[in-house]
C-alpha cells in the first residue's frame, strides 16, 4: 500500500512537468509551407506572416515554395507530417473546396487531415487580354466570343483562375476553350504571347504587364475594385449582376489532430498579425485583403465555399491526375 501511495504521489508531482512540456510550443523552429511559386498571392501573404509570426514566437520562421497539383502538394506534406505546429502551410480555399474533386490521385484528403487555422487574406483575379487582340471591355469579349471560337489560359485545373473563368462565362452565357497551363506564369506568358485569348489571373501578376500595354486589363472578379487598378470595371458591375463576387480565400492549415493550445496560439497570432496597419498597407499593395479570423469561422467559410463550389466542378467535369 504505502509502495502503490508513493507511486501515485510521484505521479501527481509529474503532472505539471508533463503540462508544462506539452505547451512549450514553439521550442524550435518552424517551417511554412507554400503551394505555389515566389511572387503569387500565396507567396506574398505567407512570407509576410512569416516574418511577424518569427517575431512574435522568438523563433525562426522559414518559407518553403512546393508548388504543384494544384497547391495541393504543399498542403499534402503538412496534412501526412507530424501534427505537432512545426510544419504549417498557407493554401488557396480551392485545396479544400475543389481539388478533392478535381485531383484523382491525392494521397490525403484535406477536408478531414487540415485543420483551417485562419483565413488570412482574400484575393481576387484579374480578366485581361493580349493587347494586340483589340478587346477592351468585357462587353467587346463577349461579343467576339459570341461570334467566334475563343479561348483562355489558366494555371491548371480548379485553380482560381480557371474557376472565375467558368463563371464568368456562365453568367455572360458564352462559351471559350479552356487551356490549363503548369502554374500561372507560363499562363501568363501564353496570354502575352498570344497563344491564348484571354485569362483570369492574379492582379499582382499581370498588372505590371497591363501598365506597359501588353495586356488589357477588362475586369476584376471581386465586389470591390482594385486599389491598384481602380480604373477597371468589376466584373459584377461589366455584367450588371450585382452580387457577383468570385474572391478566393488565402487559409493558414495544420495538420488534423495538432494540439488545441497551438492551434489557438496560432489562431491569436493571426488574428493580430493580419491587423497590423504595416501588414494591411503592404498586402493592399498587391492587391490583397487582410483578414485574419477564428479557426471556428475559417471552418465555417470552407463549408460554405464547398457547397458554392461543388456543383461548378461537377457540372464541368474538371479532372486531373
Amino acid at each position: 500500500m504505502r509502495k502503490l501511495a508513493s507511486s501515485a504521489l510521484a505521479a501527481l508531482l509529474l503532472l505539471p512537468l508533463a503540462a508544462a512540456a506539452q505547451t512549450a510550443w514553439p521550442a524550435k523552429p518552424i517551417r511554412m509551407l507554400v503551394g505555389s511559386p515566389p511572387g503569387g498571392p500565396s507567396d506574398i501573404v505567407t512570407r509576410l506572416f512569416a516574418e511577424h509570426l518569427s517575431q512574435r514566437l522568438k523563433q525562426p520562421v522559414t518559407v518553403e515554395n512546393r508548388p504543384g497539383v494544384g497547391n495541393s502538394l504543399a498542403a499534402g506534406v503538412v496534412a501526412k507530417g507530424e501534427a505537432d505546429g512545426y510544419t504549417l502551410v498557407v493554401s488557396p480555399d480551392t485545396v479544400v473546396t475543389v481539388n478533392p474533386l478535381v485531383y484523382t490521385k491525392l494521397n490525403f484528403d484535406a477536408r478531414t487531415e487540415l485543420v483551417n487555422v485562419s483565413i488570412l487574406a482574400h484575393f481576387t483575379q484579374m480578366l485581361v487580354c493580349g493587347a494586340g487582340k483589340n478587346i477592351q471591355t468585357v462587353a467587346d469579349l463577349v461579343a467576339r466570343a459570341k461570334a467566334t471560337r475563343m479561348n483562355y489560359a489558366s494555371g491548371g485545373p480548379g485553380v482560381p483562375g480557371h474557376l472565375a473563368a467558368e463563371m464568368f462565362l456562365q453568367s455572360a452565357d458564352v462559351t471559350m476553350q479552356h487551356i490549363p497551363y503548369r502554374g500561372p506564369a507560363p499562363a501568363t506568358l501564353a496570354v502575352l504571347s498570344g497563344e491564348a485569348d484571354c485569362g483570369f489571373l492574379a492582379t499582382p501578376t499581370v498588372l505590371p504587364h497591363v501598365k506597359a500595354g501588353k495586356l488589357s486589363a477588362l475586369a476584376v472578379s471581386s465586389r470591390e475594385p482594385s486599389p491598384l487598378a481602380p480604373e477597371v470595371p468589376t466584373l459584377a458591375k461589366a455584367l450588371n449582376q450585382p452580387t457577383l463576387d468570385v474572391s478566393f480565400k488565402l487559409v493558414l492549415q495544420a495538420a488534423r489532430g495538432t494540439p488545441a493550445p497551438v492551434v489557438a496560439e496560432l489562431e491569436r497570432a493571426a488574428v493580430d498579425i493580419m491587423k497590423k496597419p504595416e501588414v494591411r498597407a503592404r498586402l493592399q499593395a498587391s492587391d490583397l485583403v487582410s483578414i485574419g479570423g477564428s479557426s471556428q469561422e475559417a471552418e465555417a467559410v470552407m463549408k460554405a465555399e464547398t457547397a458554392r463550389w461543388e456543383p461548378v466542378v461537377k457540372r464541368l467535369e474538371i479532372k486531373a491526375d
